[in-house]
């Protein structure tokens, strides 16, 4: 399913790898984690004027056309005050600020608000999440966004678009043989009916994929309590390495098709840190080709063998 050059250099070895079915690549090059850029967890500890905030929440945000916003267990949402998408929602996660970790059922309610949102609006939906500032979160407060287009995402076209090709020209679902390789690969996390593998060819650093069993965001109500027993357990994972700002987004088909499944991709981010240090420069923005630090095999057997 992919394909992986490996070249010496002066001080180890780079891998260029390439998905064969979509033309995504990256560059892994394990030396560069000796540069230690990560570092320990520093946070601002002000939540005054907060807007997610509970005193501040529900007279300072806007509300959907009706004049409601969906609320659902802790969680509140609404539109997003600027959007960048047709459809473009907001889930603040938790009443708390800031929280050591997350339950099951704050993600749950979260991810079941977020659904409720963007079946809204017919598009091209995806939940996606930015967690602390250093992976480009404006609002220290937990919260989730859905965004939904009449055009899906460059990703999730390419996906939908080359999923597509593949099952008229094999006869079966692309998806079915990412399940069965990654499953007996060194890149196997965990889980069944949602699979959970480091991706062979990372868009970030530690990129972790859940293969879900269904492709249309009407369909994942009867799996959000295991998505999110799964995202909770990678967030844990990151955690006991170390990491704790990360991304995730969540792909979805519009249309009703037996060639997608919708997956969930989440990456690990360095720490938010007084130097505002970022891990994302030119290759990541501009080329589109990220470099990662973390070979995905490794991921999987770390996991394995010491991430639980």
């Amino acid at each position: 399913m992919f394909t992986a050059i490996e070249v010496a250099t002066g001080r180890g070895s780079l891998q260029y790898r390439e998905e064969n079915l979509t033309g995504f690549r990256c560059r892994i090059s394990p030396e560069r984690l000796k540069r230690r850029i990560d570092q320990p967890l520093y946070l601002p500890g002000e939540s005054a004027g907060c807007p997610f905030c509970r005193e501040n929440i529900f007279s300072v945000t806007p509300t959907f056309p009706d004049g409601s916003r969906i609320l659902l267990g802790e969680s509140v949402t609404f539109p997003n005050m600027f959007p960048f998408a047709a459809w473009h929602t907001v889930t603040v996660i938790t009443k708390d600020h800031m929280v050591s970790t997350f339950s099951k059922q704050q993600i749950t309610d979260a991810l079941n608000a977020q659904i409720a949102s963007l079946l809204l609006y017919d598009g091209y939906p995806s939940i996606n999440w930015n967690y602390l500032p250093s992976a480009g979160a404006s609002m220290i407060h937990p919260h989730m966004q859905g965004i939904s287009d009449p055009r899906p995402s460059v990703v999730a076209e390419r996906y939908l678009s080359v999923s597509k090709e593949y099952a008229q020209k094999e006869g079966r679902q692309y998806w079915d043989v990412v399940r069965e390789q990654e499953l007996s690969s060194d890149r196997y996390l965990f889980g069944d009916e949602i699979l959970w593998s480091a991706h062979a060819v990372p868009m970030g650093e530690r990129e972790v994929r859940g293969i879900l069993p269904v492709c249309q965001l009407n369909e994942l109500g009867s799996y959000s309590e295991l998505l999110a027993d799964g995202i909770l357990n990678v967030l844990q994972f990151y955690r006991k390495l170390g990491t704790y700002a990360f991304n995730m987004a969540i792909f979805f088909s519009r249309d009703k098709t037996k060639d997608f499944s919708a997956f969930c991709s989440l990456i690990s981010r360095i720490n938010p840190n007084p130097l505002s240090t970022s891990d994302s420069a030119f290759m990541e923005r501009l080329h589109n080709e990220p470099i990662i630090l973390t070979l995905p095999e490794d991921l999987g057997r770390c996991y394995r063998n010491e991430g639980r």
